[in-house]
């Protein structure tokens, strides 16, 4: 890389501004599938996830560095009051998921700081939540679903020059998973079993 080329964050700037030249003129060429998996284990709570190939622009992307899994389960401690032999601590979905959204509302800050030549020194995010697990174990009515979490917050610690807070705000809410946790999104459950077994004639 020449003295002449202009990062910030890591990121070539000039090649950004290409990039997002490119997605206006051509908003199909940058869309992106997304996938995962999980395979049950055997234990309930229990599953192993997976994360391999995506789509862009219409087109596979498959490599063997992009391939990834994750032991899910849950807490040792609420696991052994609630009856599981041999319990141990997993990483837990939900903590997962605030931890994508964490990660993710760097990801807004640092990307549109980049893009608008913004230094940041220093950046940490914590998610918080409260959660009811009453509908998990049945004991609400699936209606009430959304009474499981309360309180969710994000606390942006951020550091650096001619920082404008309502800027830093936006671009934290430019972030995808933020905009998969807070606006309202169809999941298209399809639940599939195994075909019949035709009967005896």
């Amino acid at each position: 890389m020449t003295d002449d080329q202009h990062t910030s964050h890591g990121i070539d700037l000039e090649t950004l501004e290409g990039f997002a030249e490119h997605a206006a003129d051509d908003p199909e060429a940058v869309q992106l599938g997304l996938e995962a998996s999980a395979t049950y284990e055997g234990t309930a709570a229990h599953s192993l996830a997976k994360i391999d190939s995506y789509e862009l622009g219409g087109e596979t992307v498959a490599r063997d560095t992009h391939e990834y899994t994750i032991p899910y389960g849950g807490w040792k401690e609420v696991l052994e009051a609630g009856g599981w032999i041999g319990a141990t601590d997993r990483m837990e979905p939900i903590e997962a998921a605030l931890s994508a959204l964490a990660a993710c509302i760097n990801v807004g800050i640092t990307i549109n700081a980049a893009a608008n030549d913004v230094d940041i020194d220093h950046l940490q995010t914590r998610v918080r939540t409260d959660f009811d697990p009453a509908v998990l174990f049945s004991l609400k009515e699936l209606k009430e679903a959304d009474s499981a979490f309360e309180n969710l917050t994000a606390e942006i610690e951020i550091d650096g020059e001619d920082l404008d807070q309502d800027q830093i705000d936006e671009w934290a809410r430019r972030a995808p998973v933020y905009t998969l946790v807070s606006l309202a999104q169809d999941v298209e459950m399809a639940v599939a079993s195994p075909a019949e077994v035709a009967g005896d004639d």
